[in-house]
């Protein structure tokens, strides 16, 4: 199927933009590459200190120069569900690892913390720049010159984007990234987002919502709404870096062990000592994040990658706008409905037809390049396979291409909308990413009074009291990367919702984040420039009209220019990033880059 003209288009314009710093990077990549394992050219006293706690058969095999040697770098702790079921990989795949002739170490252990325990606690402050600390963690795992490839394992929110970002900055060598995959689906989420607004309207007390959050995160594997963690395995399927299939297998399952000792002996077949040498800085070029980007917008998936697919994509040198995610969203077609768009979870996607189906439609629209490379071998044709253990191994089999459930997931030629779940809106107060997948039409434009908020707390104090029961744009601003840290903003969605659900016009406006949890209720979010960084959000006042257009593309303040541009900025912040660790983070707060640009530290 020949590439739809918009597809191609915006791809070209990406390598064309790109050309200059992609090329050094590939340049400083290629050089980085050595003629065998590069710890031949180590010091003796440097190799023993690196092989020194090795076995016997281990350490006679990295004294040579023929046997490749894996570094395993994982973000295991027990605490997080996600990654609980980590514990055990290293052990398999050193296992599988070794039967296959190879050697492997367990290389570094990341940070993960997670936002759904630090929603509206001052934690949420170094949750984004979690992900720039385990980048830089990564790093420091792999600078030891021991390895001729790496396993990555990880599953949620910063920690994916972290370990990419880390793992191109040794991009010269191949990487297979080692999903755990999504607990058992436990209360169903229309149950819990209705349990939810009864308790943000005051009709159930903790003890009922504690009951029903308990049943929904019930078990080790990743939670199954469709937020970051999951748009993670998704993009990381199928932008190449998965085994075919990999994203959605639970835990503790045959497949899934199958899976992960198959990642172990494929990326043994990728490293500089084979013939299919297929480093990670390579795989990863325009037409690998052309189609995450695509991927993201036909399934309705987390807001925060339109910040991840920018700031990984820049590590490699290539330059992505969000004017590309735009673009694409208005060829690309809306072809699942998952919770917080739908009813249905990431459990239900897969038994429908999961990334297979999803994959070979997109193929087959030339919404896809088919031609991008993977770890799976081939091209990503190979990821409409559905892998199944025979004989104690995966094999890849054909699939029939039909949706198991069109309630769930649809075909291109009848998608639930013509266009993706994600826009950009734009105006005098800025630019902003609008999630809309899950907001009805009839609430997608909205002309109200601003009522300024500069936290959270001040919102809720807010609605408590009844003072925001009426039409109203709620502008909650101080909350970008430069001011706190850029915490997702996950606790206004309930009482946003009740408001809405009275029949209220509302909407939210923030420089901060909502994430995959973004809802039914119109919310544009990361506005760029930041209040902090002087951005248009800190003119605005209490009683301004705010124009939200997710349709038209517009954000705007009804407000004369010369009026508005002649207005003393608000005062910024105040200095509350104390405590809870957020004061050893003021060097990423002062130099991180815009959300545009993927709100990071090193691009």
């Amino acid at each position: 199927m020949a590439l739809h003209p918009a597809l191609a288009e915006v791809t070209r314009r990406v390598a064309e933009r790109s050309a200059g710093p992609r090329g050094a990077y590939l340049s400083r990549i290629r050089d980085a590459r050595t003629e065998g394992p590069v710890r031949g050219g180590m010091g003796c006293a440097n190799l023993a200190h690196g092989f020194a706690a090795c076995g016997v058969q281990d350490k006679l095999w990295l004294r040579g120069d023929v046997t490749p040697n894996i570094a395993i770098v994982s973000a295991y702790n027990d605490m997080l569900s996600a990654h609980q079921p980590l514990k055990d990989y290293p052990g398999l795949l050193k296992s599988a690892i070794r039967a296959a002739g190879g050697t492997a170490q367990f290389a570094g252990g990341v940070p993960a913390m997670c936002d759904g325990i630090t929603q509206g606690r001052a934690g949420m402050e170094l949750s984004l720049f979690s992900r720039d600390v385990v980048a830089m963690a990564t790093a420091v795992a792999l600078s030891h010159d021991m390895f001729d490839g790496a396993l990555l394992l990880g599953v949620c929110d910063k920690i994916v984007p972290g370990l990419v970002i880390g793992a191109l900055s040794f991009g010269h060598l191949p990487v297979v990234l080692v999903p755990a995959g999504p607990m058992a689906s436990g209360l169903p989420n229309g149950e819990k987002a209705k349990v939810r607004k009864r308790f943000a309207a005051g009709e159930i007390g903790r003890e009922q919502l504690l009951a029903a959050e308990a049943a929904s995160y019930h078990s080790p594997g990743t939670c199954t709404f469709y937020g970051t963690a999951n748009s993670n395995q998704l993009l990381m399927e199928v932008m190449g870096l998965h085994l075919p299939g990999a994203s959605f297998v639970p835990p503790g399952t045959k497949l899934r062990d199958a899976l992960t000792e198959a990642a172990g002996r494929r990326v043994l077949e990728l490293t500089g000592l084979t013939d299919g040498y297929l480093p990670v800085g390579e795989l990863l070029d325009e037409r690998a994040f052309v189609n995450g980007v695509v991927a993201l917008l036909a399934t309705g998936g987390s807001t925060n990658h339109t910040l991840h697919l920018v700031a990984m994509a820049a590590v490699a040198g290539i330059e992505l706008t969000w004017g590309d995610f735009d673009e694409l969203s208005e060829v690309t077609p809306l072809l699942t409905r998952l919770y917080p768009n739908g009813t249905a979870d990431v459990n239900h996607f897969h038994a429908a037809g999961g990334t297979a189906f999803l994959i070979g439609e997109l193929i087959d629209a030339g919404l896809l390049h088919e031609d991008a490379r993977t770890v799976g071998g081939g091209s990503l044709a190979e990821y409409r396979k559905v892998p199944e253990v025979e004989g104690g191994r995966v094999e890849w089999r054909e699939t029939v291409p039909v949706s198991g459930d069109t309630g769930v997931l649809r075909p291109v030629a009848e998608p639930f909308d013509a266009h993706g779940g994600l826009r950009t809106v734009r105006g005098n107060l800025g630019r902003a990413v609008i999630k809309v997948s899950a907001v009805r039409p009839g609430h997608r434009t909205i002309e109200a009074p601003a009522r300024v908020f500069d936290s959270q707390e001040g919102f809720q104090d807010a609605f408590a009291a009844g003072e925001l029961d009426r039409d109203v744009v709620a502008v909650v601003r101080n909350q970008g990367p430069r001011a706190n840290g850029m915490p997702e903003l996950h606790g206004l969605t309930p009482p946003l919702s009740v408001l809405q659900d009275r029949g209220h016009r509302v909407a939210l406006v923030t420089d901060g984040r909502m994430s995959g949890a973004s809802g039914a209720v119109p919310a544009a979010i990361h506005v760029s420039p930041e209040a902090a960084a002087g951005g248009p959000l800190a003119r605005v006042r209490d009683g301004d009209v705010v124009r939200l257009d997710a349709d038209a593309g517009v954000l705007e303040v009804l407000v004369p220019d010369d009026e508005f541009q002649g207005r003393e900025p608000a005062a910024g912040p105040p200095d509350e990033t104390w405590g809870t660790g957020r004061e050893l983070f003021g060097a990423f707060r002062a130099a991180v880059g815009p959300a545009e640009r993927g709100a990071g530290v090193f691009a």
